[in-house]
């Protein structure tokens, strides 16, 4: 019984894998030195293939389901092994397990600006990123093309060569479109959809497909941006000729509100301002500032010669008509109203005489 125990210790009778991790693509079974029983159990659950290797050629794959591994199920290893008449001995094999789920939100980027010719702006350089899922579509392929005899393979060894992949689909996919830069934002949709059609292709000779591609944003140099900014200030404030003055309008005010702060220079914009508003107020107006016209003076108070009745400035003691000497203190010196002689103020104005 020792020695049959001990046999038994040498033989594997279960095979399976299950992925404790989000990143996993290949996983090698450890067979710790022993060999397979013929007979044993294969499991290979949702989203797994098992591949088995014998000396380095691939042999059979198995997908989702449960196994037991017989000469029946394993054509390939019967050939390899020269199996004949139903002879079912243990077997030494390397046996990989694929995972084929989808690998989600994986981050894609352009590490240089895409160089692109707008009708709008010219020659501009754009930015992208976004996300894809993949997966393994063809085990074999991928096996072959990739993977190679290593005992894990994660999605860092093909995560690169995606990455460049779709940045140079999505280069040709704007290059063609010949869609302009202001209304890319409108077709993040088609772009994402053509880029698919355009690297699936090329990741099918590695055994993979793109399952979804999303972009995300695509930016514009920031010199672009700014004139785009602009550009649509402009286009909000409407009219500029209002706008001009009421800048002006707010430059005189800070000028006057910060005569300490701004010293000399200052006062200096805000006469700049000032005039600059002004000779606009004259443009809008159709006409050039002119300086306001003097008040009139107030005319001279009048009243009656004593003699000849010519109308004479109050106050005078000679007529200059007729000569006569005018009666004094006749009539207020101010407003011309008769007053008592010798009276000091005016009865009806008030003026000192």
């Amino acid at each position: 019984m020792g020695i049959l125990n001990m046999i038994k210790g040498q033989l594997i009778d279960v095979i399976e894998w299950t992925d404790n991790s989000s990143k996993t693509m290949v996983h090698k079974y450890d067979m710790n030195g022993k060999e397979i029983m013929m007979g044993a159990q294969l499991t290979v659950r949702e989203s797994q293939a098992a591949v088995f290797v014998n000396e380095g050629q691939l042999a059979d794959i198995f997908g989702p389901g449960r196994y037991e591994l017989s000469t029946q199920n394993m054509p390939i290893m019967t050939a390899l092994k020269s199996w004949k008449y139903g002879f079912n001995s243990p077997f030494k094999s390397d046996v990989y397990f694929v995972n084929t789920k989808q690998f989600l939100d994986m981050k894609w980027g352009t590490s240089n600006p895409v160089m692109m010719r707008d009708a709008e702006f010219g020659m501009i350089r754009l930015r992208a990123f976004g996300i894809y899922s993949f997966k393994v579509s063809d085990v074999e392929t991928f096996l072959k093309e990739c993977f190679g005899t290593s005992a894990l393979f994660t999605v860092d060894g093909v995560e690169g060569q995606i990455k460049r992949t779709i940045v140079s689909g999505l280069s040709d996919a704007i290059a063609e479109s010949k869609i302009p830069a202001l209304d890319l934002a409108a077709n993040y949709d088609e772009l994402g959809t053509y880029t698919m059609n355009a690297v699936n292709p090329k990741l099918a000779q590695l055994g993979l497909t793109l399952c979804s591609f999303v972009v995300e944003n695509i930016s514009l140099p920031e010199e672009v941006e700014k004139t785009m900014d602009k550009r649509t200030s402009m286009g909000v404030l409407g009219n500029l000729d209002q706008y001009a003055k009421y800048q002006a309008a707010e430059a005189m005010r800070e000028a006057a509100n910060n005569p300490a702060g701004g010293g000399m220079a200052g006062m200096g914009v805000g006469m700049g301002a000032g005039a600059a508003m002004g000779q606009m107020f004259a443009q809008s107006m159709g006409q050039q500032a002119a300086p306001a016209a003097p008040a009139a003076a107030p005319a001279a108070a009048m009243t009656t010669c004593s003699a000849c009745g010519a109308q004479i400035p109050a106050g005078t003691k000679f007529c200059p008509e007729c000569g006569a000497k005018q009666a004094a203190g006749g009539f207020c010196t101010a407003c011309g109203a008769p007053i008592t002689p010798g009276a000091k103020f005016c009865p009806e104005c008030g003026a000192k005489q």
